[in-house]
């Protein structure tokens, strides 16, 4: 006989658990751990290791952080967006990235429904942070550990 397919949650929580034990989370406390770090509820991250269900979308970004796998991928295997709208976004010639629409109307043109749409701006914002952060921690900006 043949195995069953795994369900698009089984095959979530094939990356990402693992990806967590790597990052640290295991033993006593780990789900409690995870769920914390990732502002998920216990509940959630227990379905997710269980592989009975998908958390939400608008999490996907910290358990990319936490895990550390590409937030694509993690888009893609949760079904938020499709191989080929990742892969448009990653072939979009540079003039047309720095074009004059906004994150918003970008998530649009991919065709997105309305989660990816906001996965996409919280996504863009929470990189733009990171990225301000980065550069004020940075000792030759001044920054906050040249303060030190």
């Amino acid at each position: 006989m043949t195995e069953p397919t795994p369900t698009r949650a089984q095959r979530f929580a094939a990356i990402v658990v693992p990806a967590a034990e790597r990052a640290g989370y295991t033993g006593f406390g780990a789900k409690s751990r995870f769920s914390k770090d990732t502002g998920m509820t216990d509940s959630s991250v227990t379905r997710l290791w269980q592989g009975t269900s998908l958390p939400d979308a608008r999490f996907y970004a910290a358990i990319s952080e936490v895990t550390g796998i590409d937030l694509g991928t993690l888009l893609v295997e949760g079904g938020v967006l499709s191989h080929e709208s990742l892969r448009s976004l990653s072939e979009t010639d540079r003039s047309q990235v720095r074009s004059n629409f906004t994150i918003e109307e970008a998530a649009q043109r991919l065709g997105l429904d309305e989660v990816g749409q906001q996965l996409l701006v919280a996504t863009a914002e929470r990189l733009k942070r990171l990225q301000d952060n980065d550069a004020s921690d940075r000792p030759e900006r001044g920054g906050a550990s040249a303060q030190m």
